[in-house]
């Protein structure tokens, strides 16, 4: 019986490999050339609010989840596509929401239905300039 699990376990190893070998950013880049800006994984919730005509859209506000951070990007996972240009992100720290305003730069396929879109953070925001955002949190 153990040859059986040692065969299992090389089989999971193997497959795990393949899949960290295929999609992690760090070793992506090195096949893709040097990057600009290093990037560090990080998973944190975030707010989506799309901005459109100098306005957010709070009626079109939704929630996902953070990939990875450069000095002024992100990359942020969606359940599904969105035509963004730009946006609003929100992230909770320290206890209170702070809002950047974005650009987006790609949107990509995952697979599976989620797709990945990259931001690039162009400023602050502050709440007093758009007072819609006083009420947004999670």
């Amino acid at each position: 019986m153990v040859l059986f699990k040692r065969q299992k376990d090389f089989a999971v190893q193997s497959l795990t490999l393949k899949i960290v070998n295929n999609n992690c950013p760090e070793l992506r880049a090195q096949l893709d050339g040097p990057r600009l800006d290093t990037r560090v994984n990080l998973t944190l919730v975030v707010m989506v609010i799309p901005f459109k005509n100098g306005e957010p859209m709070i009626g079109e506000t939704f929630i996902a989840v953070t990939k990875d951070f450069s000095s002024a990007g992100v990359s942020v996972v969606l359940n599904g596509p969105r035509a963004l240009h730009e946006a609003i992100l929100g992230f909770r720290f320290e206890g209170e929401m702070h809002f950047v305003r974005a650009k987006a730069k790609h949107l990509n396929p995952m697979g599976g239905g989620f797709f990945q879109i990259g931001f690039n953070m162009l400023d602050v925001i502050s709440v007093h300039d758009y007072p819609k955002l006083k009420s947004m949190s999670f």
